[in-house]
């Protein structure tokens, strides 16, 4: 058993950790969570490159935390690296985990000068189109690779020049307890918005930046004249904040929708749950996704989510068993997807079974499923160091 691991040390190397909220963050945070719940006896540490303060101690899995955000920002890549470097060179852990493939240079330093496995992390576009350099041997060179969906797995296999079974792949994950469905929309976000019960919602949560269009808010918006045809009165909650949002506010005056979109700003943790709960439909028609944590913390509060068919996102929805995919480059096909949904006439009847869609994420997707695939992965990496139980035994006895 993992569990019975004693006197081993991991680091965990992160681009954040509390810090900033995005699909690689809330993925690293959940890495930390189930190192610990595999590995209870180990020495964690975490190192994390764009953090300044330290996490809640409530909710703190690692042993010790190690922000490098006070650095500058012309500076902090390499004072990074340099920490990792000394961290590694001190302490000697007996493992190292990257869950950002720009970290994966300095893992491979560590193999090569000291023999130090590392399990590498590809997420999406940052590793879909890899060009042949430093980090494009580094991942070649992992002790253990893998990919958060099958798409980045193909797409990592063809362009490091890898067979795809040599890529293992750690689906995203979520916290059931977190995200839930509400026997009604929140009358609190109803009031904020100016809305109706019965006003139907469709709702993106998303940073508004130019290298984020991909996730497709631009074509949602466009899509809107087809979905006014049958809902006059529909709303569209676009969530997050970021330097896009000057231009998406020309964009809704040049459609006419200004009475139709609310542009709601950063929405935060705590309120995601309930912003999940007021929508009718949550859409993301992405093309450049990796997975989409988002799709299934929708699933798990029960609702229909619209997915692009040219990324990641075919994964979180089971290739359209659980979501419905659309073409992102295709305004006519978002209309159609929306309006199918909120008609209640979407050939895929169990997208209007909260209940079931619930069960589903949860089932293929739920942070047990994670933790068991994390531990499988891990698995070879750790078996040198597994301590036999007569040994633990000992220990235990010793201590007494």
């Amino acid at each position: 058993m993992l569990s019975n691991l004693i006197g081993m040390t991991i680091h965990v190397w992160v681009p954040e950790y509390t810090s900033a909220v995005g699909g690689i963050q809330t993925f690293s945070r959940f890495v930390i969570r189930a190192l610990r719940d595999i590995f209870p006896r180990v020495e964690l540490e975490v190192f994390s490159k764009n953090d300044t303060s330290f996490p809640d101690p409530t909710n703190n899995s690692a042993t010790i935390f190690r922000p490098l955000g006070w650095w500058p920002t012309r500076l902090r890549t390499a004072a990074f690296a340099a920490e990792l470097t000394q961290r590694a060179v001190r302490e000697r852990p007996n493992l190292i985990i990257t869950t950002h493939a720009n970290f994966a240079p300095v893992a491979n330093s560590m193999k090569s000068l000291l023999g130090i496995p590392y399990l590498a992390i590809g997420h999406g576009i940052e590793v879909w189109d890899l060009k042949q350099g430093t980090t494009w041997r580094a991942l070649r060179a992992a002790t253990v690779i893998a990919a958060v969906s099958a798409f980045t797995r193909d797409k990592m296999s063809s362009v490091l020049r890898l067979p795809k079974d040599a890529i293992a792949i750690l689906p995203n994950t979520f916290d059931p307890e977190e995200f839930y469905p509400d026997t009604r929309k929140p009358h609190f976000l109803l009031a904020r918005y100016r809305l109706r019960p019965d006003q139907p919602v469709i709702l993106t949560i998303s940073r508004l930046a130019s290298a984020e269009r991909y996730k497709g808010y631009d074509q949602i918006l466009r899509s809107l004249a087809k979905v006014r045809e049958r809902f006059p009165d529909v709303r569209y909650i676009l969530g997050g904040r970021g330097p896009d949002r000057g231009r998406i506010e020309s964009l809704v005056c040049e459609l006419g929708l200004t009475a139709n979109v609310t542009l709601a700003g950063y929405v935060p943790d705590h309120e995601l749950r309930s912003h999940y709960n007021l929508c009718d439909v949550f859409a993301m028609p992405s093309k450049g996704e990796g997975f989409g944590i988002v799709f299934l913390e929708a699933m798990a509060c029960g609702k229909p989510v619209v997915a692009g068919n040219k990324d990641g996102s075919v994964d979180a929805v089971l290739n359209g068993q659980i979501g419905a995919l659309v073409d992102p480059d295709s305004v006519g096909d978002i209309g159609l997807g929306l309006v199918q949904i909120l008609a209640r006439e979407h050939p895929q009847k169990l997208l209007f079974n909260p209940e079931v869609l619930r069960r589903k994420a949860i089932e293929v997707y739920g942070y047990d499923q994670f933790v068991n695939q994390l531990q499988r992965i891990l698995q070879p990496l750790t078996a040198k160091s597994e301590v036999p139980s007569s040994k633990l035994n000992e220990c235990a006895a010793s201590a007494e």
